[in-house]
């Protein structure tokens, strides 16, 4: 008998614009793109849904876009949360597991795992993920799975992702008034970083900067392992409003002027920018228009660099920061981030992917496509009785039944 196919579903629910990405998972594990979907955002501010009306009817509206194009229904999603409350903490826990002949199994796991965590997570913060750095068995350090190993003491040192919990109820809630189940929940950053960044860029140190229109989020890596997230609540609309405030304009000439005549190269031209619009004609100075561009990303990178000193990464990623995201977009931003932050940046968008993906292939889509990748794996997760970190494509043997990640995340929401 044939095997049912499977699917797999990213949402990603911006401030000003909502995306979504389906795709076909095949057999060999490669996913080939099906559908997608693009529409407004209503609802939310920096990321975070501030009212429960509007946002249920924009995830409707796009999931029947991505199904009228690929002729299924998405009942199912892996979702992004985005915003200011998402964070990463450094934990660390040791048990006695028994007797120096006792055998490592799934409930040393998780009991070494509830350890680490305990007591160092607020209440009302949700666990999205928990990232094991190294476990050390009887002094032993440096081990990445201690299943199946013999020894007496367990220790743990792991990096916790969380969010509020208030916000991650109400994305759910705004899914399941969309008609959505929301499969899990991850941060906008970390799942770009699934279709931007290799496993190479990891070992060695990177950073993901997603500069979308209200935030500005960022994953850095190192080791092969996610070692901080956060976020900077300014995102490129708050340029195109700045513009628009003290051109005395319109924000969405605003917006024409950011994307057609704006650059981060400040100085380079005196020339007049001119806008027409029917027999209107709008000029401005260039000179006012790079003293706004440039205020506002001089905010954005500080905030980027101070999150990275916060980090302990300030100048010392090897491979650099990897911008993605709409904000990206913006003309020789490149060039202005690498003199702010001090290290190697390049800009990035999603390439090799399969099927009807040719209009997908921009920054802004990073996310949807990471959330659409973070779903096939956590349906293989679940498939296989566990959830592995959010952050690893390493497949490890478990044991059969719940395993630790599936009820330690349970055990949170």
């Amino acid at each position: 008998m044939e095997e049912k196919a499977r699917f797999a579903v990213g949402l990603d629910i911006g401030t000003s614009t909502t995306r979504a990405v389906m795709g076909k998972i095949e057999r060999d594990g490669k996913i080939t793109v099906v559908g997608y979907g693009e529409v407004p955002s209503e609802g939310l501010r920096r990321g975070i849904v501030k009212e429960l009306m509007s946002p249920p009817r924009v995830v409707d509206t796009c999931l029947r876009a991505v199904e009228d194009m690929s002729g299924l229904e998405a009942n199912d999603a892996t979702v992004n949360i985005n915003g200011s409350h998402i964070g990463s903490a450094k934990v660390d826990g040791m048990i006695a597991v028994g007797v120096t002949d006792h055998e490592i199994n799934d409930e040393d796991i998780s009991r070494i795992a509830d350890a680490a965590i305990a007591g160092k997570i607020p209440a009302n913060r949700e666990i999205l993920s928990l990232v094991p750095y190294e476990y050390i068995l009887d002094g032993q350090g440096g081990i990445k799975e201690p299943f199946g190993m013999h020894g007496a003491r367990l220790e743990l040192r792991a990096n916790v992702i969380s969010a509020l919990a208030p916000d991650c109820d109400n994305v759910r809630k705004a899914c399941e008034a969309g008609n959505l189940r929301a499969r899990a929940l991850e941060p906008s950053a970390i799942a770009a970083a699934r279709a931007i960044v290799t496993n190479a860029q990891k070992e060695n140190g990177v950073g993901l900067v997603d500069m979308g229109s209200a935030t500005t989020s960022i994953a850095i890596y190192d080791e092969g392992e996610l070692q901080f997230t956060g976020v900077v609540p300014i995102g490129s609309n708050d340029i195109t409003n700045d513009l628009a405030t003290v051109l005395k304009t319109v924000p969405e000439i605003a917006e024409e002027i950011k994307l057609r005549f704006a650059s981060a190269k400040f100085g380079g031209s005196d020339k007049d920018i001119v806008i027409k619009r029917g027999r209107d004609e709008y000029r401005f100075e260039r000179k006012e228009v790079d003293e706004v561009v440039e205020a506002r990303l001089e905010e954005i990178f500080e905030g980027v660099r101070k999150l990275l000193k916060h980090a302990g990464y300030d100048k010392r990623l090897p491979e650099g920061l990897i911008l993605v995201g709409g904000g990206s977009k913006l003309r020789d931003i490149e060039v202005y981030a690498r003199e702010q932050v001090e290290l190697a940046v390049r800009l990035a968008k999603p390439e090799g992917i399969l099927g009807v993906s040719e209009d997908i292939m921009k920054p802004e889509f990073a996310t949807a496509i990471g959330l659409m990748y973070a779903d096939a794996e956590y349906q293989e997760n679940d498939n296989r009785g566990f959830r592995e970190s959010l952050n690893t494509d390493k497949k490890q043997k478990k044991p059969k039944g719940d395993g630790f990640f599936s009820r330690l995340l349970k055990k949170f929401k």
